[in-house]
C-alpha cells in the first residue's frame, strides 16, 4: 500500500513562541492499517503537527530522513516489516528523535525489544484513545511510558 503524505511547512514558524513550538511537535506515523493512522491522526492533531502518515514500513526510513520528525509512533508488526527492526535502523542511521510503539503486543518481551530499539513509550492499541495522547507528551518530556496492563 503506498505511503500517504499530509503537507508539511518547510521550515518551522517563527512567530510561536518556544513553549508553542514545543508543544505541537512533528510527528509522523507509520501503520499498515489505514484505518489506525487515521485515529492516530484525530488523537494528536489538536496538539501536534501530523506530518506524515505512513502505511509502508519499508517506507518508514526514507520518511523520517526526509522530514526529520520530532517523533514518530510506530507500529511493531506493520506487514513484511517489524517496527522494532526499523527503530533500531533509524537509529543506526542517527535519527534523534522520540519513538512511541503502537501496538496489539502485550507481552513483556515487546516492551524490553521495543525499549531496546530505542522507544521511549509503548501504547497498547485497545488503549490508544486513551493512553496514546499521555505517552507522547511523557516522552516528548523525556519520561517514558508504558500502558497500564504491562506497567
Amino acid at each position: 500500500m503506498p505511503h500517504t503524505h499530509i503537507s508539511e511547512p518547510p521550515t518551522r514558524p517563527n512567530h510561536k513562541s518556544r513553549t508553542e513550538q514545543a508543544s505541537r511537535a512533528r510527528i509522523l506515523t507509520a501503520d499498515d492499517n489505514t484505518a489506525i493512522l487515521d485515529r492516530v491522526s484525530d488523537i494528536l492533531q489538536d496538539k501536534h503537527e501530523v506530518i506524515a502518515k505512513v502505511a509502508d514500513g519499508k517506507c518508514v526510513c526514507a520518511e523520517v530522513e526526509r522530514l526529520n520528525p520530532d517523533l514518530i509512533v510506530l507500529d511493531i508488526s506493520m506487514g513484511e516489516c517489524s517496527g522494532i527492526d526499523i527503530a533500531q535502523q533509524l537509529r543506526e542511521q542517527g535519527y534523534t528523535g522520540e519513538i512511541v510503539f503502537l501496538t496489539v503486543h502485550e507481552d513483556p518481551a515487546f516492551v524490553s525489544a521495543a525499549f531496546g530499539a530505542g522507544g521511549r513509550g509503548y501504547v497498547i492499541k485497545s488503549r490508544m484513545n486513551d493512553d496514546l495522547g499521555s505517552a507522547v507528551k511523557a516522552v516528548l518530556s523525556h519520561q517514558i511510558f508504558v500502558s497500564r496492563p504491562l506497567q
